[in-house]
C-alpha cells in the first residue's frame, strides 16, 4: 500500500474545465491507490456561488464510473467549496479559516497545496494575497502548482516569475508540464542511459538526425479565445517540445535527483544553438490550416473558426530545425514539428542513425528508432535484415514493443503522476525557472523573425503541415520519417 500523504488543497479555479476534466480524475486516482486517504482535504474556490452539497455533486460526476460510484462519493466528502473573489483581501481570510478547521479535522500537519488552475492573469494576484494575508503556514509544506501559460514572452515570464518568488522560494514552485508525466517521455532517460548499445551510439558519430512530432487532428475549437493569443509556437514549442529536446539532447545526470536532473537539463537548453532572428527565419516555418473536406465532411479553416479574427495571423503549425552546440551531438539537426488539424494524433520521437558505408551488402540504409508517447506508448527498432529467399538483399525489419493498452489505461495519467509528485515534494517531472527562462528567450528571436514576416503558409486541414516544411529537411537531403498518408510501420 502506498504512503499517504497529508494536505489541505487549495484549488483556485474549482469549477473550471481542466479541474473536472484532470484534476479531479487525478486525485481520485491518488485517493484509490491510498495516496489521498483519511487525511486530506481539498478546498475548491471559484467565484461560482456554490454549496459544499453541489461541489461534491460535481466531482463525484467528473470521477464516478459505474463500479466505484460509493468510493467517489466518499472521496467527495473531503471537499470543500468557497466563493472567491481572488482580487478580495477578505476572502483570503475565510479561506485561511476554513483551511485551518480543515487542518484540524483532517490532521494535516498544516501541509498546503495551492494549486492555480485558471487564467493566469491572475497568478501574481493570489500570489500576492498568500503572502499578504499569511496564509502559509508555519509547521507544514507549502507548495504552488502552476498551470501553463507562463508568460506570452521572456519579458511578461520573468515578470510572473518575480511576483510568484516574492512568496515562494522556488524549491516550493511546481510548474506544470504535462507531457513531463507522460510514461514515454518519462521512458527517455531509461531507454538513452540505461542500455549500453543506445548510450555508446547517442552521438554525432552515429546520429543523422532527431525527430520529433505532435501532431492533433482537431482543430482549434472552443480554444480561440485563448489560443489567438498564443499559437502552435507558444502553446506547444516553447514547453512540451523544448522538454523533450531536452531529454534527448542532455548529458546523463549523476543521480535520479530533481537537482541532478534539472542541472543537466539546464545546461542541454545553454548548449542550443542561439540563432539570430534572420536564421530563425531560415530555421523556422510557421502555417495555418484551411477548410477541407475530412472523413466527408466540411472542417472549417482556422479563420473561420468561431471567435477567430478573419485576418489572423495566428500559426497553428511550426516546424523548425535545432541544433545544439554540445560536443556530443553538435550538428546533428533536431527537426520539431507541431500543428492542429493535422493527418493524425500521435506524438513520437525518430531518431535516425547515419547510414553505412557501402561493405559486404552494397549501401546500406539507414536505422530507425522511434519512440511513441502517445496515443500509443512503445519503441520500435528499425534495422536492416535480409530478405527471405535465394538473395542477400537487404529489408527493413521492425523490433517493435508496445505497452499493453489495458496495463497501459491501468497506470496513473500524467497528472495524477505529477500531483503526486508535487504532495511529496519531487520536482524532477517540472519545469525549473532556468529552463523556462531558456526557452522563452529562445522562442522570443522566433517571434521577432515572424514579426517581420508578413507571409503565412497554409496546409489544408487532414494534412501534414504546409509544404515549407517538408523543403525544411529537403534542404539538408532529409525527410520527415513519419508520414501518415504513406503506407509504413504502424504506429
Amino acid at each position: 500500500m502506498a504512503e499517504e500523504t497529508a494536505a489541505v488543497i487549495i484549488l483556485f479555479g474549482g469549477s473550471g474545465d481542466l479541474a473536472q476534466r484532470k484534476l479531479y480524475p487525478a486525485m481520485f486516482g491518488l485517493y484509490k491507490r491510498g495516496i489521498l486517504a483519511q487525511h486530506f482535504a481539498v478546498i475548491g474556490t471559484a467565484r461560482r456561488p456554490w454549496t459544499d452539497a453541489h461541489y461534491r455533486d460535481i466531482v463525484v460526476s467528473a470521477v464516478a464510473g459505474d463500479n466505484d460510484h460509493d468510493q467517489a462519493v466518499a472521496f467527495a466528502a473531503h471537499f470543500y467549496y468557497q466563493s472567491h473573489d481572488v482580487t478580495d483581501a477578505a476572502h483570503y481570510i475565510t479561506l485561511k479559516e476554513l483551511a485551518a478547521k480543515l487542518d484540524a479535522k483532517y490532521e494535516t500537519a498544516g501541509n498546503r497545496l495551492y494549486y492555480m488552475a485558471m487564467a493566469p492573469t491572475f497568478f501574481a494576484t493570489i500570489a500576492s494575497h498568500l503572502k499578504s494575508e499569511a496564509l502559509l503556514t508555519d509547521g507544514g509544506f507549502n507548495r504552488l502548482v502552476i498551470e501553463k501559460p507562463f508568460g506570452h514572452d521572456y519579458a511578461s515570464a520573468k515578470a510572473l516569475n518575480d511576483s510568484i518568488t516574492a512568496t515562494f522560494a522556488e524549491s516550493q514552485i511546481f510548474r506544470i508540464d504535462h507531457y513531463l508525466g507522460k510514461e514515454m517521455a518519462q521512458a527517455i532517460m531509461g531507454l538513452r542511459f540505461g542500455n549500453p548499445i543506445i548510450k555508446a551510439l547517442w552521438n554525432k558519430d552515429f546520429i543523422q538526425d532527431i525527430q520529433i512530432t505532435l501532431a492533433e487532428a482537431v482543430g482549434v475549437e472552443e480554444r480561440a479565445g485563448y489560443y489567438e493569443t498564443a499559437g502552435a509556437l507558444r502553446d506547444m514549442v516553447q514547453n512540451h517540445v523544448m522538454q523533450l529536446v531536452a531529454y534527448l539532447t542532455m548529458a546523463e545526470p549523476t543521480a535520479l535527483s530533481a537537482a541532478a536532473v534539472h542541472e543537466v537539463k539546464a545546461e542541454a537548453f545553454a548548449n542550443l544553438h542561439r540563432y539570430t532572428t534572420a536564421e530563425a527565419a531560415a530555421n523556422f516555418v510557421r502555417g495555418q490550416y484551411t477548410s477541407a473536406q475530412i472523413a466527408g465532411a466540411t472542417v472549417p479553416g482556422y479563420r473561420q473558426e468561431d471567435g477567430v479574427a478573419a485576418a489572423s495571423m495566428t500559426d497553428t503549425f511550426v516546424a523548425g530545425r535545432i541544433t545544439t552546440d554540445a560536443p556530443a551531438l553538435a550538428g546533428v539537426p533536431i527537426y520539431v514539428r507541431t500543428g492542429k488539424r493535422l493527418t493524425r494524433k500521435s506524438t513520437q520521437v525518430t531518431v535516425t542513425f547515419k547510414p553505412g558505408t557501402p561493405g559486404l551488402f552494397g549501401t546500406q540504409p539507414a536505422a530507425h528508432l522511434t519512440i511513441y508517447i502517445e496515443p500509443t506508448q512503445g519503441i520500435t527498432l528499425q534495422l536492416n535484415g535480409k530478405k527471405l529467399g535465394q538473395t542477400n538483399d537487404l529489408t527493413p525489419e521492425n523490433l517493435d514493443f508496445r505497452h499493453d493498452k489495458k496495463a497501459a489505461q491501468a497506470a496513473p495519467e500524467a497528472y495524477e503522476r505529477l500531483i503526486e509528485d508535487a504532495l511529496v515534494g519531487d520536482q524532477t517531472n517540472f519545469n525549473h525557472w532556468t529552463e523556462l527562462a531558456a526557452t522563452w528567450r529562445y522562442i522570443d528571436v522566433i517571434l521577432a523573425a515572424w514579426a517581420k514576416d508578413d507571409a503565412m503558409p497554409t496546409y489544408p486541414a487532414g494534412t501534414m503541415g504546409p509544404k515549407q516544411a517538408f523543403e525544411l529537411l529537403q534542404q539538408d537531403g532529409h525527410d520527415w520519417f513519419w508520414q501518415p498518408t504513406r503506407i509504413q510501420m504502424a504506429d
